[in-house]
């Protein structure tokens, strides 16, 4: 077959030199559980048309996410995205341009890298903040073992607010390196005591802001408790738009802010591709993974832009790297520095008075509703509301009444959800007042 030219005996060889026995040998660290043994059952042979046909129907099994009043959240928000963004993002300088290795010609892609960048440090209250990663759980995970570099321990402390998602690629990660990961039971009314878990073996506390849960608390006590135990503090958003809001990760003693910021500039697209935000300390900046995008002169005393410090694999030696990440999200990057520019500091509060507006009001029509309880009080346009009945049963029901309600917590947190009954409501400017109503009138009707 001219797509595997490989004979037996070239697979042989291949297999001696790196020393495993056969081929399944290769993806032993792959769980059992996650592996398909036989092909996949798909349809045999068809035509384009017949194809076209089969999947037309099926994406008419969907509810798409602007069809309906759409509330769901938890890590992947709907936000409304001017028109001028992909309108910019697919002019062809930018929608096919790759990596700019050769600054002399890669001018305008530096430029708005470093402009997004000068945007994330001052949106995260820290000094500095490279050219983007993949997404926030990534971001995530790096900034973990950036700690232990930092610290020169090997432990970190995660919080029961931090996204279930983000807790399993740090799980992952860490499992690879021979690190150790503490977690905290979820937390949905944030009453953990993080200070008192940090000891002097821990390189990191990682907190969410706001919360899975939606709930909002002030890091500047988990700060001083990390900071005197030698430890630094992680702050995870995965809500960028709630930056136009609260008081910023950095103003509050956080070492390492990460972030997902797929809320501005991104649509939800299926899930990904997203933006992960990576920013921290001006005296940590040698430790930070990724690229920087930085500003300098030429010959000639003319501004231009480079990429410094870019301490990755593929750059030099893998074990002298801070870094196997071999490439950023640039193009979901400059989406989101085309949206932010179009909303300026003042668009982008009101922005966020909206939404918080917008949750406040769903929360106090939802939990009027008899034996809904709201779980988070303070938050900002999320909250978790705890139901009488299973999460996820009311959800489907819900989508049969046109209302996609939600996130059930069972879904992420099966094991700690007892009973099933917490659901996580998002609400953005893209709800409307008659939205809100139909939601909470459904929801009488799902309950009664």
């Amino acid at each position: 077959m001219r797509y595997l030219p490989h004979t037996e005996r070239d697979r042989e060889v291949m297999l001696e030199k790196i020393g495993v026995r056969s081929i399944e040998d290769l993806f032993a660290d792959i769980p059992e559980a996650s592996r398909i043994a036989d092909l996949v059952d798909l349809p045999r042979h068809q035509s384009e048309l017949e194809i076209e046909r089969q999947l037309t129907a099926l994406a008419g099994r969907n509810v798409a996410a602007g069809s309906v009043p759409f509330f769901v959240g938890c890590g992947a928000y709907r936000h409304h995205i001017p028109a001028t963004v992909d309108h910019l993002i697919q002019r062809s300088e930018f929608l096919t341009s790759y990596t700019p290795y050769q600054p002399e010609i890669s001018q305008g892609t530096l430029q708005y890298l470093f402009e997004f960048q000068t945007q994330v440090a001052l949106l995260t209250g820290m000094e500095v903040a490279n050219a983007s990663m993949y997404d926030g759980s990534t971001a995530c995970a790096e900034a973990i073992l950036m700690a232990h570099r930092i610290a020169k321990r090997d432990k970190a402390l995660l919080s029961g607010g931090l996204h279930a998602q983000h807790r399993a690629v740090a799980r992952t990660i860490s499992k690879f390196s021979d690190h150790r990961i503490v977690e905290m039971p979820p937390d949905p009314k944030g009453e953990e005591d993080l200070a008192g878990a940090i000891d002097e073996e821990t390189s990191c506390v990682v907190v969410q802001y706001p919360s899975l849960y939606g709930g909002i608390k002030d890091l500047s006590a988990i700060a001083e408790a990390a900071h005197a135990k030698g430890a630094l503090l992680i702050a995870v958003v995965t809500e960028i738009v709630s930056l136009g809001a609260l008081r910023s990760p950095g103003e509050m003693g956080a070492d390492i802010v990460v972030c997902e910021g797929q809320g501005i500039g991104n649509g939800l697209n299926f899930g990904g591709p997203y933006v992960g935000f990576f920013a921290t300390r001006q005296k940590y900046v040698r430790q930070m993974p990724g690229r920087l995008s930085g500003e300098t002169v030429d010959v000639d005393g003319r501004r231009g832009y480079v990429l410094t410090m870019s301490a990755r694999e593929q750059h030099i030696r893998r074990e002298k790297a801070t870094s196997n990440i071999c490439t950023n999200s640039g193009l979901c990057a400059l989406a989101f520095t085309i949206h932010l520019s179009l909303l300026g500091e003042i668009g982008l509060k009101r922005l966020a008075t909206l939404n918080h507006f917008r949750a406040v009001s769903l929360a106090e029509m939802l939990s009027e509703i008899e034996e809904v309880d709201l779980v988070t009080p303070n938050f900002f346009n999320e909250f978790t509301l705890r139901l009488p009945v299973p999460a996820a049963q009311v959800v489907d029901e819900l989508v049969g009444k046109s209302i996609l309600g939600g996130v059930p917590v069972s879904r992420l947190e099966p094991m700690y959800d007892e009973g099933g009954n917490l659901l996580i409501v998002a609400a953005t400017e893209t709800n409307s007042e008659a939205d809100c109503l139909a939601y909470a009138k459904a929801l009488r009707e799902v309950l009664g």
